[in-house]
């Protein structure tokens, strides 16, 4: 069992709320973390950690959107009972959110056991690094199309299809190293959605996702959060929310004036370090 300290928490908390919703991969930025820190990545109560952390992320997101999620669900309540509500784009919207947060759900629950095991290599970070960067540019090419064109789509024009495409690829970022966020956002604007818009729906996305990971990993492994300590599961789940709610904000300016591809230029040059150091033997896989 490893052994977490407090010092241990703040670091992860830390890395958790920078990372989970950049395009970088949280959970690949958490794992070299937890090797750098000589914690068990393999070991059940690490995994549960990381997951239960992010807690503290979705935390950060329910407060940042509180008005819209609450806009969102009354138009998709009002709009069940109601054919003239199913007009407002809202309802549309939130149709996409809820048919997008099925497929990873399904694959999470069934790839349950590889995500947590085989998949928990600095390996696989690496390369899924490496190899979701080039779909990252792929994307901001399309999206320059439709840019040239001036047929980008806003909030008003998503679609529950939308959410289907995003949803599915979502699934992809079970793969440590892929991220969550760089897998909706890029399937977004691949899609013709503005920026902003696919950025903001990333985050609605990750609610259901998230909120389902961490607890089920809670009650999973809740005798081995308990011998790591409620005390630094605590603090990491705070800090997680104090970061995460400072980079959302961060994120969202940025991405009204900026592309994506800083952030791949970053993920290339992560993953070649890594393979790096995993070739010459510095640190091990698992």
């Amino acid at each position: 069992m490893a052994d977490l300290s407090y010092l241990d928490a703040v670091i992860l908390g830390v890395v958790e709320g920078l990372t989970e919703y950049l395009p970088v991969s949280s959970t690949g930025h958490l794992t070299i973390t937890e090797k750098l820190l000589g914690l068990e990545v393999n070991d059940p109560a690490v995994t549960a950690y990381t997951a239960v952390i992010q807690l503290g992320a979705i935390a950060a997101t329910l407060l940042y959107f509180f008005r819209d999620i609450i806009r969102f669900a009354v138009a998709w309540f009002r709009g069940l009972g109601s054919a003239a509500a199913r007009t407002d784009p809202d309802y549309g919207l939130a149709w996409a959110v809820v048919i997008g947060s099925i497929p990873v759900g399904i694959v999470g629950f069934l790839a349950r056991d590889l995500i947590s095991g085989p998949l928990r290599s600095l390996w696989v970070v690496a390369v899924a690094l490496l190899v979701w960067s080039v779909a990252m540019v792929v994307a901001e090419r399309i999206y320059a199309r439709y840019e040239a064109r001036g047929t980008l789509r806003d909030e008003h024009s998503v679609r529950p299809v939308d959410g289907l495409v995003i949803g599915l690829v979502q699934c992809l970022s079970l793969i440590p190293g892929v991220s969550r966020s760089g897998a909706t956002i890029s399937a977004g604007i691949a899609r013709g959605i503005d920026r902003v818009t696919a950025t903001r729906l990333s985050f609605f996305l990750a609610i259901p996702a998230l909120t389902a990971a961490g607890l089920f990993q809670a009650v999973q492994e809740r005798h081995g959060l308990s011998a790591l300590g409620v005390g630094p599961v605590l603090v990491g789940v705070v800090v997680a929310f104090v970061v995460a709610y400072a980079t959302i904000a961060w994120l969202l300016r940025f991405v009204a004036n900026h592309t994506l591809l800083p952030f791949v230029w970053y993920r290339v040059a992560l993953g070649l370090v890594l393979v790096g150091v995993l070739a010459g033997g510095v640190i091990s896989a698992t």
